[in-house]
């Protein structure tokens, strides 16, 4: 029989509070329940110590006391997994929201960030430099997360995923040692986590290629529910046509009344902004416009079109699916999902994937999945009086639907923790070479991030037939 050692808080404490002095914090501080909180309070956790990190050594000493003592260990950066994961009963929490210095080389085309940065942070250090990053659409998510498992955005077509964009990354590793992960510095590392999440170990560091952007057509155009099966049809025909610099999300949102409204999204990021109006023009046309804001806006601007589109205080619970296109029957199941939707404040999005994108090899990065797509995100909100029953519901059916008509797997960074089964159908032929380096640089399965992969069945190391690998190199300090 084996036994488990049992955790030592005690021991954790006594390790951490001579170097992080009071941030470090432990239940019954004052703030203690305000650090712990996060946007969705569906989640309800109570870790044992949270560290609030500010920087790379601080946080590889929090990794060595966490594993000599026993703890389970989860990392917020963002904090905006929507399940939570960067909070765990009686865990210890590396908490990287300090951590959030932007560094901008405009001469190098280069924006490098620490673990904590956010879209927001990173986007405000580059626009006096007219240059961007490929994020995604909501600028309170954390670059790191947003990262490590894809990186669906605006720029999608033109720039490619989020990760598509990484250079460099420096990494703690599941012994604390801090080892730099790049096309020259270890490599099967700097693979893995360009779409393996947070699962190899705790990035504090990131390094991307920027994009001179100074700025894009772009905007929100709303049409009655009624409009909806024309709408989304029409949609599928002006992807089927759109060049790389645009990129086009579509969906439902809530109206000013909380009625379901259809919503196409478009981003054009090409030089010549009046070369993308005739695409926005026939995006108009598709019905008509009960809002129409489409115009030319500063790419940090762009990303703020959602802000406010997830309220701090209600539930949340996000199903994904990837669709391989939009077929009348896709269509139909969309807009019944919107005619029986059970909140004000519930929504659909679909994140469209192609152009550059869908250029780089299946193989290339972890994350697999590089034909054109569209990734339907499923998003049920409640507040906190609500019966959350109907909304499960609602969130569970939709997604049921969707799948007779969807990809298998699904976007990592949107399963729920239980999926399991879905993640190893996201990473496809790439999922063994994944468990390997999962094996290889955190052989204990210390790090259960986005997506959870499945633990080594010996908690030992690599069992997959290959030779061994050469230890990790020490980091150069620059990442």
């Amino acid at each position: 029989m084996t036994s488990v050692a049992a955790p030592d808080v005690q021991r954790a404490v006594a390790d951490l509070r001579p170097v992080l002095g009071d941030r470090l914090a432990v239940p019954g501080d004052a703030g203690f329940a305000a650090t712990v909180r996060l946007w969705n309070r569906a989640v309800d956790r109570t870790p044992a110590l949270v560290a609030r990190c500010h920087d790379a050594d601080e946080v590889a000493l929090a990794v060595r006391v966490a594993t000599g003592c026993h703890l389970p260990l989860s990392v917020r950066a963002g904090g905006h997994d929507w399940a939570g994961r960067a909070l765990r009963d009686g865990g210890l929490v590396l908490d990287l929201t300090g951590m959030r210095t932007v560094e901008v080389d405009p001469a190098a085309g280069t924006v490098t960030v620490a673990g904590g940065a956010t879209v927001a942070d990173a986007l405000a250090a580059a626009r006096p430099y007219d240059l961007v990053l490929a994020t995604g659409t909501v600028r309170a998510v954390g670059l790191a997360g947003l990262t490590l498992a894809g990186g669906y955005g605006p720029l999608c077509g033109r720039f490619g995923l989020a990760l598509d964009n990484l250079l460099a990354a420096e990494v703690v590793l599941a012994d604390g040692r801090r080892v730099t992960a790049g096309p020259d510095d270890d490599a099967e590392l700097y693979w893995a986590l360009r779409g393996g999440g947070g699962n190899l170990g705790v990035v504090t560091r990131l390094r991307y290629r920027a994009h001179r952007l100074p700025a894009a057509l772009a905007g929100m155009i709303l049409f009655a529910l009624d409009e909806a099966p024309d709408v989304l049809r029409g949609y599928r025909d002006v992807l089927a046509a759109a060049p790389d610099e645009l990129t086009v999300m579509a969906g439902f949102l809530p109206g000013p009344a909380g009625e379901p409204l259809v919503f196409v999204c478009p981003t054009y990021s090409g030089p010549d902004l009046a070369a993308g109006q005739a695409a926005v023009a026939a995006l108009r046309a598709l019905g008509t416009p009960l809002v129409d804001q489409v115009g030319p806006l500063a790419y940090e601007d762009v990303t703020r079109m959602f802000d406010g589109g997830m309220t701090d205080g209600n539930h949340y619970l996000l199903r994904t699916r990837w669709l391989p296109g939009l077929d009348d029957a896709a269509v139909e199941v969309l807009v019944d999902a919107a005619r029986r939707i059970t909140s004000a404040h519930s929504a659909v999005a679909l994140h469209h994937f192609h152009g550059a994108a869908s250029r780089v090899g299946s193989a290339d990065t972890a994350f697999a999945l590089r034909t054109d797509h569209l990734l339907a995100e499923v998003i049920a909100v409640w507040t906190p009086t609500d019966d959350p029953g109907p909304h499960h519901e609602w969130a569970e059916r939709t997604s049921a639907a969707l799948a007779a008509h969807a990809l298998p797997g699904g976007y990592p960074n949107l399963l729920a923790p239980a999926e399991t089964d879905r993640v190893r159908l996201a990473y496809g032929a790439n999922y063994d070479r994944l468990l390997r380096a999962k094996r290889r640089y955190d052989p204990r399965g210390v790090f259960t991030a986005v997506p959870t992969l499945a633990p080594s069945p010996s908690g030992g190391p690599d069992d997959g037939g290959s030779a061994p690998a050469p230890p990790p190199r020490a980091a150069s300090g620059g990442g």
